[in-house]
This record gives C-alpha cells, structure tokens and sequence, in this order.
C-alpha cells in the first residue's frame, strides 16, 4: 500500500470476561481522570499529508501513535478503574462528553495538566486546523463551558480528532497514583491526572 495516511488495523480471536469488560459508561462522582498520551495527532498527521511536518515532529507522530494501548489488558483486571475509552475522532472533548452523558456525571478539567505534543503544539499555534476539528465542536459544545479567553489553539486542541490517540480513564481517586505510575512504567510518559467527575448535569467544565 503506497499512502501517506496512517493505516491502523486490530483483529482478535479469543474469549474475554465479560465482567472485566471497561466501557465509556459507569464513571461515578469523584473519580480521577487520567489521560494516558499527549494530544495533537490530528494536527501532525494534516500537516505530514500536506508535507508541512517537521521531521522531529514526524518522530514524535510515530512514537505517539505506535505505543499501543495494549495496556487495556492490565486495566481491564482492575476494579478502581470504573470507566475507559480511547480518545479518536472525537478528540478529548467529544470523547470525555460521551463518558459523562453515558455515566450520568459532570467534569472538570485543568487545562495546565492536559499533555499535548511538541509538534501538535506548535502546528495548532500556527494556525493548522482541520475540518474534523470544526464539526466535533459543533456536535459536542453545547456540553461543554470553556473559560473566557481561551485561545483557539487550546480550543482546537481539545477537539483535535486523534490518530492512535491515548486512553482515557475513569479511576476511584484512591487508586490514581497507582494506575498512573503503571501507565509511566509501561511507557506512557505523558500520562497525567487532567481532572475529575463530579455529580451534575453531564457538562464538562474546562479551567
């Protein structure tokens, strides 16, 4: 196949347990929200089709999107871990808002602690959008309060459709440090804790 997009295929035979199964429902109030990579994927693969990305950031793309999430494995036999998805074409926001719509919660996340790439960064402070950035706002706004001033880089970021994006998680706060020193150990040196669920109507809050 001779492509510049990134092709990414998973097909798995095999049996699971069902009650070890991790959805995009069932985060509860004051779970701690843990994102396990860096955002602007979206951005860096725009620019490496339009021939515009750098090769450091060509490097830093194919880091961020060939550690797999294979991590899920050990997730999944954790009880604290309430919720997960993996954060894709809806970007941060649009996935996040699924998990609070699906588990009847709200949210609010620091905008400081969000690890966005070098490269992702630099393009959305450039200018670089894309056209799936445009529609996820527009799908999943209405649900979300962001804080007077935001820059559009920032803004953009939060919807950047992810190529091979991170996991997000929904702990018990008991356990956050501990699944997020998992994470670092596996090789996601980016993961952070970016907020929390609260109860409340299903809005995510962003400060």
């Amino acid at each position: 196949i001779d492509t510049l997009e990134p092709i990414y295929g998973l097909a798995v035979i095999g049996l699971v347990d069902i009650d070890k199964i991790k959805r995009n429902v069932g985060a509860r109030p004051g779970d701690t929200l843990i994102l396990a990579k860096g955002l602007g994927t979206g951005f860096m693969s725009s620019a490496m089709k339009a021939g515009t990305l750098s090769s450091a950031g060509y490097a830093e793309m194919l880091a961020a999107t060939t550690r797999l999430n294979d991590i899920g494995m050990e997730l999944a036999e954790r009880d604290d871990i309430h919720a997960m998805t993996d954060v894709t074409g809806f970007g941060l926001l649009g996935h996040l808002s699924e998990v609070c719509q699906g588990s009847g919660v709200a949210a609010q996340l620091n905008l400081d602690a969000i690890p966005m790439l070098t490269a992702g960064r630099e393009l959305a402070q450039s200018g670089v959008n894309t056209g799936a950035t445009g529609r996820n706002r527009f799908a999943f706004a209405a649900g979300v309060a962001l804080p007077d001033g935001l820059p559009d880089w920032q803004d953009n970021m939060l919807y950047d459709p992810q190529t091979a994006g991170p996991l997000l998680v929904a702990s018990d706060p008991g356990g956050a440090d501990e699944i997020l020193a998992l994470f670092q150990a596996r090789g996601f040196d980016a993961a952070a804790v970016i907020g929390v669920c609260s109860a409340g109507d299903p809005i995510i809050t962003v400060g």
